[in-house]
Parts: C-alpha cells; sequence; structure tokens
C-alpha cells in the first residue's frame, strides 16, 4: 500500500477512518528522516501489514497532528488504534519501528 501524506487537515479522518496505522513524523530538514523514507515505503508494501495504513506527516506545518502524538524528536513514529494512541517512538532504527507496528496486533 501506498504511503499517504497527510497533514492537519485531515489527519484525524484518517486515522479515524483505518484501524491501524502508523504514522513517521518529518521535516524536510531532518536527514534522518529522509534515509528512513524508502525503509518506511518496505514497509508499507510488505504483505504481512496490508490492513495497517502507514501515515507520512510534516510535524513542521501540522502542529495539531503532532500535539496528538506528543511528539519529542523527529524521526517520531506513532501507532493509532481505532483512532486512538496506542504507542509511540522517537527512534530512527527500523527493528523500534517494527515493534512499534507489532503492537498494532497485541
Amino acid at each position: 500500500m501506498a504511503v499517504i501524506l497527510s497533514s492537519d487537515n485531515d489527519f484525524q479522518e484518517v486515522i479515524n477512518s483505518n484501524q491501524k496505522v502508523v504514522v513517521k513524523y518529518y521535516a524536510d530538514w531532518c536527514g534522518s528522516c529522509r534515509l528512513f523514507s524508502p525503509k518506511f515505503k518496505r514497509m508499507s508494501d510488505d504483505e504481512n501489514f496490508a490492513n495497517i495504513a502507514f501515515v507520512d506527516i510534516n510535524a513542521e506545518t501540522s502542529p495539531e497532528a503532532r500535539k496528538l502524538a506528543n511528539v519529542t524528536n523527529l524521526p517520531f513514529f506513532a501507532v493509532f488504534k481505532n483512532g486512538q494512541l496506542l504507542d509511540s517512538v522517537a527512534a530512527s532504527k527500523e527493528e523500534a519501528v517494527l515493534a512499534l507496528i507489532h503492537k498494532l496486533d497485541a
């Protein structure tokens, strides 16, 4: 599945219309964020995660979405289940993000 590019305008709708969502918060100036993008795209294409929506959101231009997950650092990842924040992590390691994603099935 393609990574959904979201903003404050449609973020609530995206997390409420998908049962399981993983969000990557990034900024254009963040080198680690750019380096993680291909990994995030690969995860979104993984058939094991076919029932999960993958969302990219610019933390600088979407303050409301940023507040919902209490973003502290970038890149920052959060998982939402049934519209509610389940957990989050500030990391640039694939293993940390995969562990976060697996919490959606717990």
